[in-house]
């Protein structure tokens, strides 16, 4: 991960057979997957899931995703990816670190960039919506009294 932000998540994942290919490696489309259970992960960490995301009022479409690839995963490894959001102010922008937990081996690193967008009126925001910045502030906050 090239940027870790303060605020962040993992979720383990087993690789199952049904994501293997013929080479038994993870199909490389199937790493979106486990980038997005641990998007999610951090969205509801914040407190801002799916119920939150809808009820807002406004869509959070991806409009850019980025991997890399550094090692293939096979059947069976266990993998931990770990989310970091870097970015929320006029976008949200995560950065993953794929890792084997078997010897710690980086199997990857990946980047999404979500905007939101009115639902009523399909507009692009320029600046991400009070709903989430106050969420990020208030984790924060709790965060830094916590310490």
């Amino acid at each position: 991960m090239r940027k870790q932000g303060s605020i962040s998540a993992a979720v383990e994942v087993t690789v199952p057979f049904h994501d293997v290919d013929f080479a038994g490696v993870v199909w490389h489309g199937h790493y979106m997957k486990y980038l997005e259970n641990a998007r999610w992960a951090l969205m509801d960490r914040l407190g801002f899931g799916l119920d939150a995301m809808v009820a807002s009022g406004f869509l959070w479409p991806i409009v850019s995703a980025q991997v890399k690839y550094v090692r293939a995963a096979r059947y069976g490894d266990r993998l931990r990816v770990q989310s970091s959001l870097i970015e929320w102010e006029t976008r949200l922008a995560i950065n993953y670190l794929i890792v084997d937990e078997r010897d710690g081996a980086r199997v990857g690193r990946a980047q999404t960039v979500q905007v939101s967008v009115e639902r009523e009126t399909g507009v692009m925001q320029f600046a991400s919506p009070a709903c989430l910045i106050e969420r990020v502030q208030a984790f924060q906050a709790q965060q830094s009294h916590g310490r």
